[in-house]
């Protein structure tokens, strides 16, 4: 099909344009003299055209008419069309009573004129549109996969633009899951019915695919369509992306997806207090440790958003970092990005840092966090890092008078039985500890969540490798439950709590309602397009360290409400600079005792952690290699 010029389409719509002005202009003269125009009149019609095509073919080009394409006109068209036309008849009527008022024209015709040539500009346009519309739609008609669309609001009709255009798809209905639009038409599409008509509306149209398009729906609503759509047999379920991960308005046949178990768990998007974060954050100096991490790159994106003049990426891992600078150097941003290999229990690493950038907020992220990897052979090293490297970073942080330090905690330090829970609660303790310091100018705060969907370890990840080969599932027990938020929610909620805080707390996020993983697992494989009697689900029993149920509060603790309707503040239990002192001394102690013995003494310095008994797995030698027995991978823990 010939493509012409995108400069050549705009002369052709000036000359249109030209023509019409010519049209109406005539015709008005005779509306105003009932068809037989006076022969003085047609003299008055020709000397004025000039100035009337003069003026307004100005107003047309100032007004931008020629910018667009006739092919995507809509009301913001139409309105250019009316100002122009609104200009250019005011700008003729003036010069003719001020500048030439010997040129006589009729008040009706100045009436009568821009009328005629706002139904002929604005209908010859909005009909083209309509035409090369249904031109496409009936092109595509006996083509394509026959489709449902779930979902009335602006990206739904966004979306049907879209498909109208495609040969893969033709949009046969739409569902209202609010029942009130049920019979109207939208896009020359029926809105069929409900939730609850999907089975027989995609009987009757043959359709095995379903687009749920509800991107500013409640989490709740979406799930309900998801579910309703897989109780088709054989149905796809596609949708788009949620509202927070729309950059524009505009829909993208490239943003559709299939569903997935995330969107099953997804959550409402947070309102974020961007004006105290902006003045946290904006023109300042931000570190964040365990920057390549999953919770700390995505720290690391959520605060260059907010434009800091200097962003201080540290991590001990140096291929992870290089991969957050790949990421990063594709990113166009003014802030000045700094990627550091160091060690939080290096101090003295720690101190020249601080001392040669001195930033403003620094965000603690790093940590050992694999619950059964820490439990077993590997406990001086989690109290080492997690706790040891905390106070290492958080005091040298006090030395050097930067204002906030944010410690990202965990749901397992809360009444923990594993050395990794423990480690983040003596952390949390420890960042209290330095609070109560005379003399402090640090603001302490502690933000404590659960697991995030995607990170490093995360139940999904193995579950859909499982479903890959044809499972079976491994769930450790038929109860087991986990609270989930996603990672930039987290992330967000991380900063909110950093703007509130006044020094000691330790804020609580709402993780919403658990999650049954044996639920999740069905979910997957429904989603997967398979039965549950097809792939098996096998119980393994808890793992060392393993809770059953997580918490997010110890039973001793209550919560403050914040003004922040996602966000709580703990009443924990609170450490002094003395218990601090003596803590440390057992921490640089630790490496010479045995891990029956560390755990023995964990329970003096928590005193919630009730250790798990169960025994070691034991190590054995296969095919020359040392493995550890019953020891999963961490990709295997939920986290």
């Amino acid at each position: 099909m010939l493509k012409l010029p995108v400069r050549l389409l705009s002369w052709l719509a000036y000359i249109h344009d030209a023509l019409a002005l010519t049209f109406a202009w005539w015709v008005a003269f005779l509306l105003r003299f009932n068809f037989n125009v006076p022969i003085e009149f047609k003299y008055y019609f020709l000397e004025s055209l000039p100035a009337v095509f003069i003026f307004h073919s100005i107003c047309f080009y100032t007004f931008g008419l020629y910018r667009g394409l006739w092919r995507f006109a809509s009301l913001p068209d139409l309105k250019r069309i009316v100002r122009a036309i609104a200009f250019g008849t005011l700008i003729t009527a003036s010069f003719a009573l001020v500048v030439h008022p010997l040129m006589i024209i009729p008040r009706s015709v100045l009436l009568i004129h821009p009328m005629l040539l706002v139904i002929t500009m604005g209908g010859s346009r909005f009909l083209y549109r309509a035409w090369k519309e249904r031109r496409l739609f009936n092109t595509v008609a006996a083509q394509g996969k026959p489709v449902i669309v779930i979902g009335v609001e602006d990206s739904s009709l966004n979306l049907i633009k879209e498909l109208s255009k495609s040969p893969d798809w033709r949009v046969v209905a739409m569902i209202d899951p609010n029942k009130k639009l049920v019979g109207r038409e939208i896009m020359h599409t029926k809105v069929e019915g409900a939730l609850e008509d999907i089975p027989h509306i995609a009987e009757r149209y043959g359709s095995k695919h379903c687009m749920i398009a509800m991107p500013s729906s409640r989490h709740e609503k979406r799930r309900l369509a998801v579910e309703a759509a897989n109780e088709v047999e054989g149905m796809e379920v596609l949708t788009l992306p949620a509202m927070s991960d729309l950059i524009s308005g505009r829909v993208s046949l490239s943003q559709i997806r299939k569903i997935d178990v995330e969107d099953l768990l997804g959550r409402d998007v947070v309102q974020l207090d961007t004006h105290g974060l902006n003045a946290m954050l904006a023109n300042k100096v931000v570190l964040v440790s365990g920057a390549a991490g999953s919770i700390g790159s995505e720290l690391c994106r959520q605060i260059l958003s907010f434009h800091p003049t200097q962003l201080i990426c540290l991590d001990i891992s140096e291929y992870a970092l290089y991969t957050l600078q790949q990421e990063f150097s594709q990113w166009v941003t003014d802030t000045e990005l700094l990627y550091l290999v160091a060690d939080v229990k290096n101090r003295v690493r720690l101190q020249r840092i601080l001392q040669d950038h001195q930033p403003d907020v620094v965000l603690h992220a790093g940590a050992y966090k694999h619950v059964p990897m820490m439990e077993h052979f590997n406990v001086v090293e989690a109290l080492q890092n997690n706790a040891y490297g905390t106070y290492q970073i958080a005091s040298a942080c006090q030395a050097a008078g930067v204002p906030t330090f944010v410690l990202v905690s965990t749901d397992k330090a809360v009444n923990p039985t594993n050395v990794m829970g423990a480690s983040k609660r003596l952390a949390e303790l420890i960042c209290q500890g330095l609070q109560h310091k005379k003399n402090s100018h640090t603001r302490f705060i502690t933000v404590r969540f659960g697991n995030v969907l995607g990170s490093s370890g995360s139940v999904i990840p193995k579950f859909r490798e499982q479903i890959a080969h044809g499972g079976p599932i491994t769930i450790t027990h038929p109860e087991i439950t986990r609270y989930f938020m996603s990672i930039p929610e987290a992330a967000q909620l991380v900063l909110q709590a950093a703007t509130m805080g006044n020094g000691g707390e330790v804020f609580v996020l709402d993780m919403g309602t658990p999650v049954k993983i044996f639920d999740l697992a069905r979910d997957m494989i429904k989603l997967s397009g398979l039965q549950e009697q097809d792939i098996r689900i096998e119980f393994t029993g808890l793992r060392p360290g393993e809770k059953l149920y997580e918490e997010l509060l110890a039973d001793d603790e209550n919560t403050l409400p914040t003004s922040h309707e996602k966000l709580r503040i703990a009443q924990v239990r609170s450490a002094d600079a003395g218990w601090l002192t003596n803590l440390l001394e057992w921490l640089a102690n630790v490496q010479n005792l045995q891990e029956a013995q560390i755990k023995q003494d964990l329970q003096r310095w928590v005193v919630e952690y009730q250790p798990d008994t169960r025994p070691a797995p034991e190590v054995s030698l296969r095919g020359g290699l040392l493995s550890l027995d019953s020891l999963p991978s961490p990709s295997q823990h939920i986290h």
